[in-house]
């Protein structure tokens, strides 16, 4: 069978850590190379994965645009290496991406443009108002600009629609995992523990995420104390960008509860892999999500999952963990305490129920191929 090699062009808003930069990272790793030649463009910086995309032979091009802030002829220059680059596809990533990515891509002449959304909770509360504003621009353009609009969670599907997005044009592609690199390893349940200076059979409930209100660190301190009072024992650690001592509110919060010897912030880490199979747990405290790669990677490495209900957190986790209402601490600490209260061998296969969940759904492998199966479609329709 022979292969027309098809110009790819990724536009995404930045390439700083998160989970939409980190599923377009795995999906760059993972793209057949002999079909697709990719190209990424990031409308702000080249951030902490660029130079990892850079490091797989593919361009990589950073317009250096401020966030929030239009710039005319920084979209200009983007209209122009359109031009030059002459892609057969433009896929754009998250909601500036897709209002400016689409719109440059159109104003180059590129005839295929899909976008990706990768957010769920639109509540002014916890949203920028540049970021809602961009967002009902895209619903205004979505009948027009894009072909197709891939969405990695159908709970954020819904919550478009309802917002005016074109209804017809959605697809579902779920993020996926790594099963060889996200597996149980009990060295590094040891290692991490030698590192925190605790003993080998301290329980370890973590929580992986950047510090934002969306992800609700302040809540899950309530949750803790609560833990705490059942089961002094347990610890709490936390990875993510600025969560760190020197985060003022973060630390203040820790200390009213009296739980300073009982955290760990661990700040941003390059050993996820290693730092989520160390958990008994994982929790995750959000108001708001679409698809977090965080309990795919816990769940991949045998970890159950106590989650709030934001998103597709419940039907990732299905019945290999608990689900309860967003905003819910109370029932989040009783959902984490009866977990911790399992016997070993109980918890043991409660993960290896929620790693298999991971295979039979979300593997890395197959949600690419569905990915490429999407770029040879879109192609081969010439729209």
């Amino acid at each position: 069978m022979v292969f027309i090699m098809i110009k790819l062009c990724f536009i995404i808003t930045g390439l700083s850590i998160g989970g939409a930069e980190t599923m377009l990272y795995k999906l760059l790793q993972q793209l057949d190379r002999t079909r697709f030649l990719p190209i990424v463009v990031s409308l702000t910086t080249k951030g902490e994965i660029g130079g990892g995309i850079e490091s797989m032979g593919i361009p990589v091009h950073a317009l250096g645009m401020r966030p929030g802030v239009p710039n005319l002829i920084l979209f200009s220059r983007l209209v122009k290496l359109l031009r030059v680059l002459k892609p057969d596809l433009v896929h754009t990533w998250m909601y500036h991406a897709d209002l400016l990515g689409g719109l440059a891509a159109r104003f180059a002449g590129v005839g295929t443009i899909a976008w990706c959304i990768r957010h769920s909770d639109l509540s002014p509360g916890q949203n920028k108002r540049s970021t809602l504003l961009v967002m009902k621009m895209c619903a205004k353009f979505s009948r027009w600009l894009p072909q197709r609009i891939v969405s990695c969670s159908d709970r954020a599907r819904a919550i478009h629609v309802a917002a005016g997005y074109c209804a017809e044009k959605f697809l579902l592609i779920p993020n996926g995992f790594d099963l060889d690199k996200f597996l149980p390893d009990a060295n590094a349940r040891a290692s991490v523990r030698e590192e925190l200076g605790l003993p080998f059979n301290t329980q370890l409930v973590g929580l992986v995420a950047r510090y934002d209100p969306q992800k609700n660190h302040l809540g899950f301190v309530e949750a803790a104390a609560e833990v705490h009072r059942v089961l002094p024992q347990v610890h709490f650690v936390l990875a993510g960008t600025n969560i760190v001592p020197e985060n003022s509110a973060l630390a203040q919060a820790i200390s009213r509860a009296g739980l300073q010897e009982c955290f760990h912030l661990l700040g941003r880490r390059d050993d996820i892999p290693r730092l989520m199979a160390s958990l008994d747990v994982l929790a995750s405290s959000s108001f708001g999500e679409a698809f977090p790669n965080v309990l795919g990677e816990a769940m991949a490495c045998g970890v159950p999952c106590v989650v709030t209900d934001v998103g597709d957190s419940a039907e990732i986790v299905g019945d290999t963990g608990r689900v309860v209402p967003p905003g819910d601490m109370t029932g989040l600490a009783r959902c984490l305490i009866e977990l911790l209260q399992l016997s070993l061998e109980q918890r043991l296969a409660l993960g290896v129920r929620a790693r298999e969940r991971i295979r039979a759904n979300y593997d890395i492998g197959n949600v690419v191929k569905r990915y490429e199966d999407f770029y040879m479609q879109l192609s081969s329709e010439g729209i």
